[in-house]
């Protein structure tokens, strides 16, 4: 049976960073059909759910991932390692089992792509993890 990742807040697990959940109507119906693997990033990298919103200080999760680029929960504190361990082990469970397909959170530091959260609003960029994924050639699709 065909694996597929899927960002736990979509699936109403209460994994984001305000303890809530986001629950999408839109994901696609033959999800149904596969085995769908519930991943939360920044819980993966050790973060407590709720936790302060973070933000990339620049660019994107590509920046990041070359170590350009930091992230920063509001509070100020340094939260990069905590996000590139939960991206690396999303990697690796995708690796693990033979993934190739991934449904994320839209506009988050770890699973946007295309656009993310900033401290501004939204700026132009990949997530930390939607870029790390889009790297190894897993096809990543955004859901509201």
């Amino acid at each position: 049976m065909e694996r597929v990742i899927v960002s736990a807040c979509l699936l109403g697990m209460r994994t984001r960073y305000d303890g809530d959940s986001k629950p999408a109507a839109d994901l696609p119906p033959k999800l149904r059909d596969v085995c769908v693997v519930p991943v939360c990033p920044e819980q993966l990298g050790g973060l407590p759910t709720p936790r302060a919103a973070s933000y990339i200080t620049e660019g994107d999760g590509a920046d990041v991932l070359s170590g350009k680029s930091r992230l920063k929960n509001e509070e100020g504190e340094d939260v990069t390692g905590q996000f590139l361990l939960g991206a690396k082990e999303v990697a690796r469970l995708a690796q693990m089992w033979g993934i190739k397909k991934a449904y994320l959170k839209s506009k988050s530091p770890s699973c946007g792509l295309g656009v993310t959260q900033g401290p501004e609003g939204e700026i132009p960029g990949n997530g930390v993890c939607a870029e790390l994924l889009r790297q190894m050639g897993i096809e990543v699709t955004v859901v509201e």
